[in-house]
């Protein structure tokens, strides 16, 4: 029965947050400051999203093959490389890595 109280609790409480942003005036959200930080909130976001599911395993720092595919597409992105490259890149060495390491 507990699940059933932590999904109505988070569903009452997705409503209440998605109620509180219509509440908010529109004089409010036209200030500088707030659109520049509504353009950077999402890529905060994906940057500490990426972060975390590369290298986190549970609570303890892992420096894998993820991490080595990262790296090498952080130097390409820094190289100016096209964006499917960086891809590329980041998929073979991650595979390579992880086929080296077994």
């Amino acid at each position: 029965m507990t699940i059933w109280i932590a999904i109505a609790v988070t569903a009452v409480g997705c409503y209440a947050a998605k109620l509180l942003g219509l509440l908010v005036p529109a004089g409010a959200l036209e200030r500088p400051l707030v659109r520049r930080m509504a353009a950077l909130v999402p890529v905060a976001l994906l940057a500490a999203l990426t972060a975390q599911q590369t290298f986190a395993d549970g609570t303890a720092l892992e420096l894998d093959a993820k991490a080595a595919g990262l790296a090498v597409a952080a130097v390409a992105l820094l190289l100016r490389a096209p964006f499917l490259l960086v891809v590329g890149v980041a998929v073979v060495v991650t595979a390579a890595v992880r086929a080296i390491t077994g």
